[in-house]
């Protein structure tokens, strides 16, 4: 899962990103608003932490921009200002959850959790089943009709998004940024090695599932 964290308490900012890595997201932050907006926009986070104020350009601001933009990604606001109306302001401008400052990272976390749980995955928001393989995040297993296999993370971040997603294209470009986000100068071909690696990761556990290239755009999870 890839989160965009923007918060300018350089200390704040630092701990959190760690903290978050040490759970396994992908992280990417930003310490102003317009860098979190150029963020935000390229439309390839699961959840955006997003600080209320922010130099440049306030985190409200960048909610309403985003959501103008047709960026539906959950927005949890992160601030000091904890009043009702505060509250109530961010969540009519789009916002998904409200984070009063200061607050436990366990809650942060649980915030998380709620902001993406999807209806095939209340029962454990960390394992995804389709078709005829199941997905364990926290063990980083997969296992299918024949067996089972571990994948690295970048494999692991690869396959949960054609997991959440079966049946729709994705371009390159999008799993490219989604996997490697926006600052990686990666090439092409690693693309392509990845596909290839969760193509037979599929295979050794007996699934009909495959990625197929969908040529001129990019890669699709579908049933055999």
């Amino acid at each position: 899962m890839r989160i965009l964290l923007a918060e300018d308490d350089k200390q704040l900012n630092s701990t959190l990103t760690y903290q978050l890595e040490t759970e396994g997201f992908s992280v990417d932050s930003c310490l102003d608003g317009e860098e979190a907006y150029f963020y935000g926009e390229q439309n390839i986070y699961d959840v955006i932490l997003l600080d209320r104020m922010l130099p440049h350009m306030e985190g409200t601001d960048v909610l309403t921009s985003l959501r103008k933009k047709g960026i539906t990604a959950p927005v949890i606001l992160i601030t000091a200002l904890g009043t009702l109306s505060d509250k109530v302001t961010g969540l009519d401008l789009g916002a998904d959850d409200y984070l009063v400052k200061p607050f436990a990272f366990e809650e942060l976390l649980a915030r998380i959790r709620c902001v993406t749980r999807r209806p095939h995955t209340l029962t454990d928001p960390d394992t995804l089943t389709v078709a005829d393989v199941t997905w364990q995040g926290s063990e980083g297993i997969l296992t299918g009709p024949s067996g089972s296999c571990t994948l690295s993370k970048r494999e692991a971040s690869l396959l949960e998004i054609f997991l959440r997603s079966p049946g729709q294209t994705f371009p390159r470009q999008t799993l490219l940024l989604k996997v490697w986000g926006p600052e990686s100068n990666v090439e092409d071909g690693n693309l392509d090695n990845y596909i290839h690696f969760l193509r037979r990761r599929l295979q050794i556990t007996g699934s009909r599932l495959q990625i197929k290239t969908v040529r001129g755009i990019g890669y699709s999870l579908q049933e055999k």
